[in-house]
């Protein structure tokens, strides 16, 4: 008979786990049956991992509470209703030690979300059905100053993992010019994020402006790369996706599990080690707590030098005297000062 709860601990504190032998990922032709006790247990393994890329920081979570599988779809962001669902703000019911932060979304509304604060938040978070963890860029303490520019690298269709590859690793180049510390991860899917700590005294639309000017440069230092917001202008290119640096648009943390078969995870990699992986969905929950156990955190060193914006803000202006200004923002966005007309390309020409 299925047990109704187990205890977990998780950095001396005990987290009681409901209905811990429910089946949240199936079996794959690769990978076993994944339950809900065991993401539990993963997240509790990669503890100081996950901790490190949640501490202080407002957190949407993803929740999956009746499991991944094709028949249960996501709710997109602002729906309701569905299945599997972003939870913007704390769930009621939470124990004491799930704190929040206040956050405010484009729309001048505001939310009390879950901001982890120690190990025990990530398990108690399984235990309601979350298999994935998005940040916001920023600390409670000022949360409308990005400590983090992100660099997401999207494969589009017609190419793949090894093409992301390929340019991220002319962006650890154009990293290294700028004087900047990066750190990779996997995506869990095909993409490859990138992450760099910055000072906080930028606003979000500052840092995005910053990650227009760093994959403008890429456009420019190799083939194969676009920033194009609209799916009809990008090819098969890398997307060079700028707009995760808005406000209350987020990327799946490291060590996240993502929704895909198999039990992936948005796991971080060395530099030289990037090459080498020929498939990112060998990283999954399976083989990175034994991985973490062995070689720790390799993020491990991220917050010790936060690097000033600066450069990436004078290629953009550099960008801006010759003519390339603004570009679209995601389109549940009220319009935004300096924005160009945000309207389909093909549509525009019908008009």
């Amino acid at each position: 008979m299925a047990s109704d709860a187990v205890e977990i601990e998780a950095g001396g504190r005990s987290v009681r786990v409901s209905s811990p032998d429910r089946v949240i990922y199936p079996a794959t032709e690769r990978t076993a049956e994944v339950t809900k006790g065991m993401i539990a247990q993963y997240y509790a393994a990669v503890g100081p991992g996950i901790l490190r890329a949640l501490r202080e920081r407002p957190t949407t979570l993803e929740r999956w509470t009746k499991g991944v599988r094709p028949d249960i779809a996501l709710s997109q962001r602002g729906e309701r209703g569905g299945d599997a669902f972003y939870q913007k703000r704390i769930p009621r019911g939470a124990p004491g030690y799930v704190e929040t932060a206040r956050i405010s979304f484009p729309s001048g509304r505001h939310a009390d979300e879950v901001c982890p604060t120690e190990i025990a938040v990530p398990v108690w978070a399984a235990h309601m059905g979350t298999i994935t963890f998005h940040p916001w860029p920023v600390r409670r303490a000022d949360v409308d100053h990005p400590d983090e520019l992100r660099i997401d690298l999207d494969p589009q269709p017609g190419t793949d993992f090894a093409d992301a590859v390929r340019v991220a690793g002319v962006s650890r180049e154009l990293f290294a010019d700028l004087g900047m510390t990066a750190f990779p991860k996997t995506s869990g899917n095909r993409g490859v994020h990138m992450y760099v700590r910055i000072e906080p005294r930028w606003t979000f639309t500052d840092v995005r402006r910053a990650a227009i000017a760093f994959g403008r440069e890429l456009e420019r230092r190799t083939q194969g790369v676009t920033t194009k917001w609209w799916k009809e202008e990008r090819g098969e290119r890398i997307f060079v996706d700028y707009n995760q640096n808005a406000r209350d648009r987020t990327i799946a943390s490291a060590y996240s599990l993502r929704a895909k078969p198999g039990a992936p995870v948005s796991c971080p990699v060395e530099w030289d080690e990037l090459p080498r992986i020929a498939d990112p969905f060998a990283l999954n929950l399976h083989t990175v707590p034994a991985r973490f156990a062995e070689r720790g955190d390799l993020h491990e060193a991220i917050d010790d030098v936060h690097h000033s914006l600066q450069p990436l803000l004078d290629l953009y202006a550099s960008d801006e005297a010759e003519g390339a200004g603004d570009m679209p923002y995601p389109p549940e966005y009220p319009k935004m000062p300096g924005e160009p007309k945000r309207v389909q390309p093909s549509r525009a020409r019908d008009d």
